[in-house]
């Protein structure tokens, strides 16, 4: 049975804990299908090696094993720093799903979980997490720390914005990230889990603001949540439909047939500008279907936190 199948057998979204080590874990297993093969059970205590450091601190055990080149990692060289954003505005919570599972996602859920995936990573590493909320304000901020009181905490509070209803309302996601840049003082990795449909934002306001978290040499990826089947592919029936925007509640009555090209361009072409302008502004952007896994983000989270070291 693979772990899709093990975590449809868990029922609900009631363990946030529980199912972000059964994703990491499943996402292990996996590794030796990957560039990190050889990397999983050890990777906690490792670093590649480089190519003219010393050899001193080179694992030869792990190197028969692996075939490949590791030094040990020290603790005081594992304090990575690492700052989760989540949106929370009412959008994230699409589709509005009654009965939330693993099998079953909405956007925030998809956030929380891959979230609570990353942390549990940089537990296994001894690393700090800190996290900040936005929706329609700035819900909620916890600095970088690595205790496990601390990580209980975080979990509770991804659980918490997963089960709320979400406050309705315009979001000015570019004000929320200036007040989370002015609060991350020390180098982090910063990874912002945002569907980037926002009303009533300037975009070069917006990639601002993502400069700006960028200031004091911190790194920072988007991952891109989004429902490829309703937000790309504008799959529906061509039945009539009321089509409303959570957040503002403004509606168009329609059929879906009829503006099924006109919308898959549009879509398409802005998240191609988007792209683009992060890789103008030296952002890593990943784009995540959340009808799909894990692996790409935990993938992700890995090489970055090897650039970062």
């Amino acid at each position: 049975m693979n772990l899709q199948q093990e975590l449809n057998k868990t029922s609900g979204f009631k363990n946030l804990e529980l199912l972000a080590q059964q994703v990491v874990e499943g996402f292990i297993s996996g590794m030796h299908k990957s560039p990190f093969h050889g990397f999983s059970a050890e990777f906690a205590e490792h670093k590649i090696y480089n190519q003219g450091e010393s050899t001193k601190h080179i694992d030869w055990k792990l190197y028969a094993k692996t075939d490949k080149l590791y030094t040990k990692r020290y603790e005081e060289e594992t304090n990575l720093r690492c700052h989760l954003i989540v949106d929370n505005s009412a959008s994230m919570h699409y589709p509005d799903l009654k009965n939330l599972s693993v099998s079953s996602l909405n956007k925030v859920a998809f956030s929380a979980l891959a979230s609570a995936g990353i942390m549990n990573l940089l537990k296994k590493q001894r690393d700090a997490v800190g996290l900040s909320v936005y929706g329609s304000e700035y819900e909620y901020y916890a600095p970088e720390k690595g205790s496990e009181r601390h990580h209980q905490m975080l979990l509770g509070k991804l659980s918490k914005i997963v089960t709320d209803k979400p406050n309705k309302g315009i979001t000015e996601t570019y004000s929320y990230l200036h007040q989370i840049a002015e609060k991350i003082k020390r180098r982090s990795l910063i990874f912002l889990f945002t569907d980037m449909f926002q009303t009533a934002v300037d975009q070069e306001k917006l990639f601002e603001a993502l400069q700006h978290l960028k200031y004091n040499k911190h790194e920072v990826v988007i991952f891109h949540v989004f429902d490829r089947k309703k937000e790309l592919t504008f799959d529906f029936d061509n039945r009539p439909k009321r089509f409303v925007d959570v957040e503002t509640g403004d509606y168009v009555n329609l059929y879906a047939d009829n503006i099924k090209g006109n919308y898959e361009k549009a879509v398409a072409d802005y998240f191609y500008a988007l792209q683009l302008k992060c890789a103008q502004y030296r952002i890593k952007y990943v784009g995540c279907d959340i009808n799909g896994d894990f692996n790409t983000i935990l993938t992700t989270y890995l090489v970055e936190r090897q650039k970062f070291a």
